[in-house]
C-alpha cells in the first residue's frame, strides 16, 4: 500500500486529504481539504482513512490493518490538526495502536487499530451479496445534496437512495441502503479509500423519516476482510455496499454495513453509533 505524505503533492483528492508529514516520534501533521466539507466539519469518513494512515505511515508499523474504531469526541474544524499514533503492543501476530487527533489544545477524534499479519487457514464466507443489477445498469445519483464530499464518488443505488429522502414523514417502513459506489475521478482501491467508503451512506434516520435531520456519528468501527492483494485486484471498479439500521431509540441509532466486490468477495464490515434529532 503506498504511503500519502503531504511533501509528495499527491494529485487525487482522497489522496490529498489523508496526505500526514512527519512532526516527531509518533506525530503527524495534516489538514483539511474543502472538496470533503459535510454539514459540520469534514466527512467522517476521511478523517477515518486519515488516522488509518498515520498508522500505516508509522516506521513501527506491524502488518496490514485488521479493524480501526474512531469515537468522535467533537466537531474537527477547518484546518490544521496533529495525530498521534502510538503502538501500545506488538505480539507476534498482531499489534494493537491507540490514536489522537488534536487541533490546539482540543482532542477532537480518538481510535484504536488493529495490524497483524494474515496467515493461510480454512476459509469460508457465510454472508454473500445481495441480488442487484450491475452498476452500468443504473443511473448515477445526483451529487446536489448540500453536502461537498458527494461529488468525490460515483454512487449507483438500487434501493433506498435518496430520493427516498424526499418523501412524506414515516412512510419509509425500511432503513436499508444497497448502492454501488466508487471513488470520483476513479482510484484504485486500498485501506485507505475503503475506510472512507465505510462511512459513504448516509444516516438511516434520513431515510426512515422521509427527510434530512440533524445526525452526526458518535462512534465508528470497520473490519477488514480483505487482504491487501484482493483490495489491489479490486482496481478502480464498482465496490457493492448495503446499510441498515437495527434500532432508533433515545436519540440514536445504529448502522451496520458491508461492502462487496463485484465478484462477490467480502471486503470490510462497517457498524456505527449515530446520534440524530428528530
Amino acid at each position: 500500500m503506498p504511503e500519502t505524505s503531504i511533501d509528495e503533492t499527491p494529485t487525487h483528492v482522497l489522496d490529498q486529504v489523508v496526505a500526514l508529514t512527519p512532526d516527531g516520534e509518533h506525530r503527524f501533521r495534516g489538514r483539511t481539504h474543502e472538496a470533503w466539507a459535510n454539514m459540520v466539519g469534514p466527512f467522517g469518513g476521511t478523517t477515518a482513512a486519515t488516522m488509518l494512515n498515520a498508522v500505516l505511515q508509522h516506521p513501527e508499523r506491524h502488518g496490514d490493518p485488521l479493524a480501526l474504531t474512531l469515537n468522535y469526541a467533537g466537531p474537527v474544524a477547518d484546518g490544521e490538526f496533529l495525530i498521534e499514533a502510538r503502538p501500545v503492543r506488538t505480539n507476534r501476530s498482531n499489534q494493537h495502536w491507540v490514536l489522537e487527533m488534536r487541533q490546539g489544545d482540543e482532542v477532537v477524534t480518538t481510535a484504536t487499530a488493529l495490524t497483524g499479519l494474515r496467515r493461510e487457514t480454512w476459509s469460508e464466507t457465510e454472508t454473500g451479496p445481495p441480488e442487484v443489477p450491475a452498476p452500468e445498469e443504473l443511473p448515477r445519483a445526483s451529487e446536489d445534496r448540500g453536502v461537498r464530499w458527494i461529488g468525490n464518488y460515483d454512487m449507483r443505488f438500487v434501493t433506498g437512495g435518496w430520493d427516498d429522502v424526499a418523501g412524506d414523514e414515516g412512510t419509509t417502513t425500511t432503513s436499508t441502503t444497497t448502492m454501488w459506489i466508487r471513488d470520483s475521478p476513479e482510484r484504485g482501491l486500498d485501506h485507505l479509500s475503503l475506510t472512507a467508503l465505510g462511512d459513504s451512506f448516509f444516516p438511516r434516520s434520513f431515510l426512515r423519516l422521509g427527510r434530512p435531520v440533524p445526525a452526526g456519528t458518535v462512534t465508528l468501527s470497520i473490519y477488514f476482510m480483505a487482504t491487501a492483494d484482493e483490495l489491489e485486484a479490486q482496481g478502480t471498479d464498482f465496490v457493492l455496499g448495503s446499510v441498515h439500521a437495527h434500532r432508533f431509540h433515545g436519540s440514536y441509532h445504529d448502522e451496520s454495513a458491508r461492502l462487496w466486490s463485484r465478484d462477490g468477495t467480502l471486503l470490510a464490515i462497517s457498524n456505527q453509533l449515530m446520534y440524530f434529532k428528530s
